[in-house]
């Protein structure tokens, strides 16, 4: 949902031109003959496609310095390649958890220019919303010096988020319900605005521009305080019907297992999320425990019950990854989140529950580890953000 503000728009006139620029940002430079070739055009629809582009600034023409023999012709004069021009716009990507703020502002390559991140005091939507908008004003001003508009703002919210209308249906860490984020803000920074559940905004940095880049199918699952799922599926990360998809975290790995804030027992994300696994360290143990640095540190020195916790979180998050692989078969796992500091605790766990629980050749798929910071998650939000200035309507 975007602001109506009057914006530039993207001089991609077709489809085909958003994915050909697409194409660029992820694998470029690139010569034409590869950019047809991976785009599954014609050189003449490339030519077509590239020289608006190019007259507008966002892909520019550099001669080939050495590069790849394969796209390089064998005679005659280099190659020209063809990249995208990361300065040619800004954007700005908001992570929302339940304390704090993570903003980030980037070029349209994704880059990370500048990074901030502020206390969140009241979950509140009013109140997350002037602090939001705040931070948002404050990266504006620093992009001033840049000298390049501001073209588009990413939010990412856990939870279910209507993509298409801007609205946070139900967040359980900010507790929030219907909340029609995208124009709220919108209204406040006169951006236009995306907003989108924070694994796939995730996803779509890692298709792009990460551990996901050439591959048409694979998952990021991230562990922490919630457990996510982001799945790309020929080659499109996929939100499903309802918007949904993706949610291992709901999936009942103990029948009778602990309650979820979803109301449902024994859900993935009810026995291996940070509070989960604290939640049963007390119950085991009898004792207090502060938080999850101090679970970490019970567990790494052999407190028997804080290291039964960590091995069921881990079993439990390995038959959820086996769960995510048997059904649509990706070719990598990326296991991501906050919750990976503890990583140590439940590799073998999940590795052997995986293994166990996979299909067949399901097995052989790749599981990857790759830790990354929040400012990474507000990243992907900028990077939807950049995904609908680029997208053409159908």
């Amino acid at each position: 949902m975007s602001s109506p503000a009057d914006t530039e728009t993207f001089p991609a006139a077709t489809p085909a031109a958003a994915h050909l620029f697409t194409t660029v940002l992820s694998h470029g430079p690139l010569t034409r003959l590869e950019m047809a070739r991976r785009a599954g055009l014609s050189p003449a629809a490339v030519t077509k496609a590239v020289r608006p582009l190019i007259a507008s600034g966002y892909l520019a023409e550099e001669a080939d310095a050495g590069g790849d023999a394969e796209v390089r012709p064998a005679l005659g004069r280099p190659a020209t390649l063809v990249r995208v021009d990361g300065g040619r716009a800004l954007f700005i990507g908001v992570k929302l958890t339940g304390d704090e703020i993570i903003g980030v502002l980037t070029d349209l390559c994704c880059r990370i220019l500048l990074a901030r991140r502020v206390p969140l005091a009241d979950r509140d939507p009013d109140a997350v919303l002037d602090a939001t908008t705040d931070l948002v004003r404050e990266l504006l001003t620093e992009a001033e010096g840049y000298g390049v508009r501001v073209a588009g703002l990413g939010i990412a919210v856990s939870g279910d988020v209507d993509r298409a209308e801007g609205v946070v249906q139900y967040s359980p860490f900010l507790d929030w319900h219907d909340v029609p984020l995208a124009g709220l803000v919108a209204a406040g920074t006169g951006l236009p605005v995306t907003v989108d559940n924070d694994v796939r905004a995730l996803t779509v940095a890692e298709q792009w521009f990460g551990a996901g880049v050439g591959l048409s199918d694979f998952a990021v699952v991230t562990v922490g305080a919630g457990i996510g799922c982001g799945l790309v599926v020929h080659g499109r990360v996929v939100a499903g019907a309802h918007g949904v998809a993706g949610e291992i975290g709901h999936v009942t790995v103990e029948a009778d297992g602990p309650p979820c804030h979803c109301g449902n027992r024994g859900c993935l994300e009810a026995v291996a999320s940070d509070g989960a696994i604290l939640a049963r360290i007390r119950e085991t143990g009898g004792t207090e425990v502060t938080g999850t640095a101090e679970a970490v540190e019970r567990a790494r020195q052999g407190d028997t019950g804080a290291r039964e916790a960590y091995a069921r979180a881990g079993n439990a998050i390995g038959r959820g990854i086996a769960t995510v692989v048997n059904l649509f078969g990706p070719a990598r796992v990326i296991i991501s989140g906050e919750g990976l500091a503890a990583y140590d605790l439940f590799a073998e766990q999940i590795r052997e529950a995986f293994q166990a629980a996979a299909f067949g050749s399901a097995a052989q798929c790749d599981v990857r580890t790759r830790p990354l910071p929040f400012e990474e998650w507000a990243r992907g939000a900028a990077a939807t953000a950049i995904q609908s200035f680029i997208t053409v309507p159908n």
